[in-house]
C-alpha cells in the first residue's frame, strides 16, 4: 500500500484520472441542459406558430361568438384524438377571476386544459407546463384576444403540445452522450497512461544508470535525457566529480604524509644506533617536524572534504581584525606596525574561517620574519574574487626565487627560524578552494603575496 501511495505514476494518473472525470461529468452536464433548452425552444416555436394558425382560422358570429372552422387547420393531429396537439377557446369573465371552454379540438376528446386565471394584456402571449390529457405533461401557450375594438368579452386561446416525445429525445441524446463521455474517457485514460510511461521513462533510464555507477561499470551517470532532467543529471556528475577528486586528495595526502614522515623516522632510527649523537635533542626536532607535517596534512584533508558545500561565508573583516591583533603582540618586541588598509565590509569569503584564518595567518606570519618596520593588508574584489595582499617592506625576494619560495619546504635563507611549510600550506589550501597564490614586488619595497580566493554573494 506504501509503494502505490508513494508512486509518482499512480499519483499522477490518479490526479488525470480524477480531473478528466470531473471536466467530462461538467461538460455532460452542460451538454445535456443545452440540447434540453434547444429542444424545448425549437418545441417552442412550433407551439407558437400553430397557435398563430389558430388565431388567424379565428372569427367571430353576429352574437360576438367565437368559431373556427377545424379543416383550415392544416395538421392533421387536430382531428386525432388523444394525438398530443390540442387546442382550445376560452371565454374569461370580466373580472378576469373564472374562465370556461368555449371551443376546443378534437383531438382533446371528452377533456380539455385547465389553466388557472391570470391578468393578460390583450395580444400578449403566456407560457404554462401542466398536465393534459391521460395526465400528460404538456407545454401549452395562450394568447388573449376580443372580439372587436369595444367588445367586453374577453377570449383566451389555447395550444397544447405533448412533452412526451420531447422528454424522450432528450433522454436519448443524454444516453447517447455519456455513453461517448465514458468512451472518452476511457481513450483519454489509455492516453494518460501511455504519457506517464512515456514521461516517467527517463527515470527508469536514470535508475539504470545509478545501478551501473553503484556496481562500478560506470564512473558518471551515462546516457541521453530530456531537458527537464539533465540538469539534474549534470548535478549529480558533478558530486560525483566531486567525490572523486576528494578520495584522489586523500590518497595523495595520506602519500605525502607517509613520505614526509619517512625521513624523520630514518634520522631517528639512525640516531638511535648512534651513541656520538645527542639523542633528546634530535628527537625533540624531528618530532616537531613531523608534527608540523601532521598539521599541514590534516589541515588540507579537512578543507578537501568541506570546500565545496554550499552556503558557506565567512565576513573578512573581523578575521583580518583578530589576526593583526595578534601579530601585533607577538611581534610587540619588534615594534612591527601592522596596517590594514581601508575595506568594504560586505566582503566575505566562500569557505570556513579557521581556512581564512589559517591562510591569512601564514601570510602575515611570513611577513612578520622579513619585515623591518611595516606589514599591510589590503583586501579588494576583482572580477568576482576575493583578493586579499600581505605587503612588507622587507629585502623580498628576486623573481627569478619567487616561484621556488611556494614550493613545499623550501627555505630561502636557512638562518631564518621556519620549516619553509608556511607559503606551500598557504598554497596548497588555495588550490583546494579553486584559488591562487602570487608573488610580486611590493611598494613598500619587500614583497607582496596576492591570494585571490572565492568571494561569498
Amino acid at each position: 500500500m506504501k509503494r502505490w501511495v508513494g508512486s509518482l505514476r499512480v499519483r499522477l494518473l490518479l490526479g488525470t484520472l480524477a480531473a478528466l472525470a470531473l471536466a467530462l461529468l461538467l461538460a455532460g452536464v452542460v451538454l445535456g441542459g443545452l440540447f434540453r433548452d434547444h429542444v424545448m425552444r425549437q418545441f417552442e416555436t412550433t407551439l407558437t406558430q400553430q397557435l398563430d394558425q389558430l388565431t388567424a382560422r379565428l372569427g367571430f358570429d353576429a352574437n360576438g361568438q367565437p368559431q373556427i372552422d377545424p379543416q383550415t387547420l392544416s395538421d392533421p393531429r387536430w382531428q386525432r384524438p388523444f394525438s398530443g396537439l390540442y387546442w382550445q377557446v376560452d371565454r374569461v369573465s370580466a373580472d378576469g377571476q373564472s374562465r370556461s371552454g368555449v371551443l376546443r379540438s378534437r383531438s382533446l376528446w371528452d377533456t380539455s386544459l385547465a389553466l388557472g386565471a391570470d391578468a393578460m394584456a390583450d395580444g400578449g402571449l403566456h407560457r404554462h407546463e401542466g398536465q393534459g390529457p391521460r395526465d400528460a405533461p404538456v407545454l401549452m401557450l395562450e394568447r388573449t384576444v376580443r372580439a372587436g375594438d369595444g367588445a367586453d368579452a374577453q377570449w383566451r386561446l389555447i395550444v397544447a403540445g405533448d412533452l412526451k416525445e420531447t422528454a424522450q429525445a432528450v433522454n436519448r441524446f443524454r444516453d447517447v452522450l455519456a455513453l461517448s463521455l465514458l468512451i472518452l474517457l476511457g481513450l483519454l485514460a489509455l492516453a494518460a497512461l501511455a504519457q506517464v510511461a512515456v514521461g516517467l521513462a527517463p527515470l527508469r533510464a536514470m535508475q539504470r544508470a545509478l545501478n551501473d555507477v553503484r556496481e562500478g561499470r560506470e564512473q558518471r551517470l551515462q546516457g541521453h535525457f530530456p531537458s527537464e532532467v539533465q540538469p539534474l543529471i549534470n548535478d549529480f556528475n558533478q558530486v560525483l566529480d566531486t567525490n572523486a577528486e576528494v578520495v584522489a586528495r586523500a590518497r595523495t595526502h595520506a602519500g605525502n604524509l607517509a613520505h614526509a614522515l619517512k625521513t624523520p623516522l630514518a634520522v631517528m632510527a639512525q640516531a638511535a644506533s648512534t651513541a656520538a649523537v645527542d639523542l633528546p635533542a634530535l628527537v625533540t626536532a624531528q618530532v616537531d617536524i613531523s608534527r608540523r607535517h601532521i598539521d599541514a596534512h590534516l589541515s588540507r584533508a579537512r578543507v578537501a572534504a568541506s570546500v565545496l558545500l554550499p552556503g558557506q561565508r565567512t565576513p573578512v573583516a573581523p578575521v583580518l581584525a583578530g589576526l593583526l591583533r595578534v601579530m601585533e603582540r607577538v611581534h610587540a618586541e619588534r615594534g612591527l606596525a601592522f596596517k590594514l588598509a581601508p575595506l568594504i565590509d560586505e566582503l566575505a569569503f566562500a569557505g570556513e574561517e579557521q581556512d581564512l584564518q589559517e591562510m591569512v595567518g601564514n601570510l602575515l606570519d611570513n611577513a612578520s620574519l622579513w619585515a623591518r618596520t611595516t606589514v599591510q593588508v589590503g583586501v579588494s574584489c576583482e572580477s568576482g574574487r576575493l583578493v586579499i595582499t600581505v605587503d612588507d617592506d622587507g629585502p623580498g625576494i628576486s623573481a627569478q626565487q619567487r616561484s621556488a619560495a611556494l614550493a613545499r619546504g623550501t627555505r630561502l635563507d636557512e638562518s631564518a627560524p621556519g620549516s619553509g611549510l608556511g607559503l606551500a600550506i598557504v598554497v596548497d589550501l588555495a588550490r583546494l578552494y579553486h584559488g591562487d597564490v602570487a608573488l610580486q614586488g611590493s611598494a613598500l619595497g619587500g614583497l607582496s603575496v596576492r591570494l585571490s580566493l572565492p568571494l561569498a554573494t
